[in-house]
């Protein structure tokens, strides 16, 4: 062992002191890795969960590194006491030099402890919108929907968001607080159409569809309200009328709805509009169009 250690000296020009400390703070971080691992495996041999093994990965990923700082730490601690005065001059230069990094950390900071969001919400991050699949320290990431795909649905893109952005740009959360959303569809029918039986027809079909989520919403809102200052004064499916010069009156159904089965609902409620209009002899879907009326010459 002598001889090896003698061999290191000679070659890098390290004190037997500092030579021993490496030493140590290798077998340290050799064990945790060993540790991690194991972990691991077991993890992944009693549960087939994704969630519950992302959540244990994650979680080791910061326990981890945290306990190997602490412990090689102690190891280097009395060389750190003489090189503190050095290391803080050094820092204050490093934190004017990479401010976006730091400024990252503390974001990713702000995301832990204040939770404007987390894995699995969905949400909008300026012109960003997707699912939150990760975080780590420097960025998060999300699975992209909407951009060029209709109602939100998922692009397949995955996008790295830098941390710091949340101190800069508006975040909008589908998930918390309140987990649902206000969709609407408008519906233009010709002015000779029958506007009443068509709203009836279109507040039945919104109800079939929507009217579940409202009691759910209602209690969503109970529990929300003691965080935010959330009122809704109907939470009931409803269809607006109005009046469009151009080719006819829109009536408009606004319902609530769980982000991630807008479009599905979308399409199950035009599917039932197609079929119902298409029995109704007196209801017609309007476009745009333009008449042309050809008056006779009047005689003098």
């Amino acid at each position: 062992m002598d001889q090896v250690i003698d061999y290191f000296q000679l070659h890098t020009g390290l004190s037997s002191t500092s030579l021993n400390r490496l030493f140590v703070s290798g077998v340290i971080i050799l064990m945790l890795w060993v540790l991690r691992m194991a972990i691991l495996r077991v993890v992944w041999r009693r549960t087939e969960n994704i969630k519950v093994r992302y959540q244990w990965k994650r979680t080791l990923s910061f326990v981890i590194p945290f306990l190997g700082i602490i412990l090689v730490s102690t190891v280097w601690l009395h060389a750190f006491r003489q090189l503190g005065a050095f290391l803080g001059l050094v820092s204050a230069g490093i934190a004017i030099a990479l401010k976006d990094p730091v400024t990252n950390v503390a974001g990713w900071l702000f995301i832990v402890f204040r939770k404007p969001f987390a894995i699995g919400d969905r949400v909008q991050l300026g012109e960003n919108t997707g699912d939150v699949i990760d975080i780590r320290l420097f960025q998060f990431t999300i699975l992209e929907v909407g951009n060029w795909v209709d109602a939100e649905q998922s692009t397949g893109r995955i996008i790295h968001i830098p941390n710091g952005k949340v101190f800069t740009d508006a975040q909008a959360n589908y998930s918390s607080g309140f987990k649902y959303i206000w969709d609407e569809l408008a519906v233009s029918i010709t002015f000779e159409s029958d506007w009443e039986k068509a709203k009836s027809l279109l507040e039945a079909i919104a109800a079939k569809h929507a009217q579940q989520f409202s009691k759910a919403a209602e209690r969503e809102i109970i529990e929300a309200s003691k965080n935010y200052m959330i009122f809704y004064q109907h939470l009931t499916p409803i269809v607006y009328v109005k009046v469009r010069q151009e080719y006819g009156v829109t009536l408009t159904i606004r319902f609530l709805c769980d982000p991630r089965r807008r479009r599905m609902m979308e399409n199950q409620i035009w599917q039932d509009i197609l079929v119902e209009f298409r029995k109704q002899p007196d209801i017609d879907l309007a476009y745009p169009t333009r008449r042309f009326y050809n008056y006779p010459a009047e005689k003098g």
